[in-house]
């Protein structure tokens, strides 16, 4: 048997978030894929107010990262950030003639997945790249060093011939 080394995950969920879905995941889309440095800052600058709550996700899975796992914030990053749907509040609005309007005030339930970036295996470099690198390489001939004479040559070639015609 073999095994294999599954990278950790780590999750924070946000439930029952005062906001609409669809607003949350054009933020979501932004982070997703991103290491937590630099999904921080991507929230930052982003002038949505779902980026307020996404952020607070965000850090809250960190903190479980490293409390119950010991994984620093620079060995993870965002394997999965998704926002689903939640219960909606439907309310009521006068309108004219005596007839009502519904509203829907949407929920949202915020969720961050963080998983561990893999190691890189030692890299072992071969001895024969070691004798290769002590070899010098031959120079070339600087290209200052270039006589007018051969660049003339070069295009005195490139020109076609010009075919005298017979007079006859």
């Amino acid at each position: 048997m073999s095994t294999v080394e599954t990278p950790r995950e780590v999750r924070a969920q946000a439930k029952y978030v005062r906001m609409s879905p669809r607003k949350a995941r054009l933020v979501a889309e932004h982070i997703r894929g991103r290491s937590v440095p630099e999904a921080r800052a991507v929230l930052a600058f982003t002038s949505r107010e779902a980026a307020g709550e996404i952020e607070k996700v965000l850090q809250s899975a960190v903190s479980n990262a490293e409390a119950n796992h010991g994984i620093a914030e620079d060995r993870l990053y965002i394997s999965a950030a998704y926002v689903d749907g939640g219960p909606v509040m439907k309310r009521w609005r006068a309108r004219a003639r005596g007839r009502v309007a519904r509203i829907r005030k949407r929920t949202c339930h915020i969720t961050v997945l963080l998983a561990e970036l893999p190691q890189a295996a030692p890299t072992v470099e071969p001895v024969e790249a070691e004798a290769a690198e002590e070899t010098p390489a031959p120079k070339r001939a600087p290209a200052s060093e270039k006589t007018a004479a051969a660049s003339k040559k070069k295009t005195a070639s490139k020109r076609p011939a010009k075919k005298k015609e017979a007079a006859t």
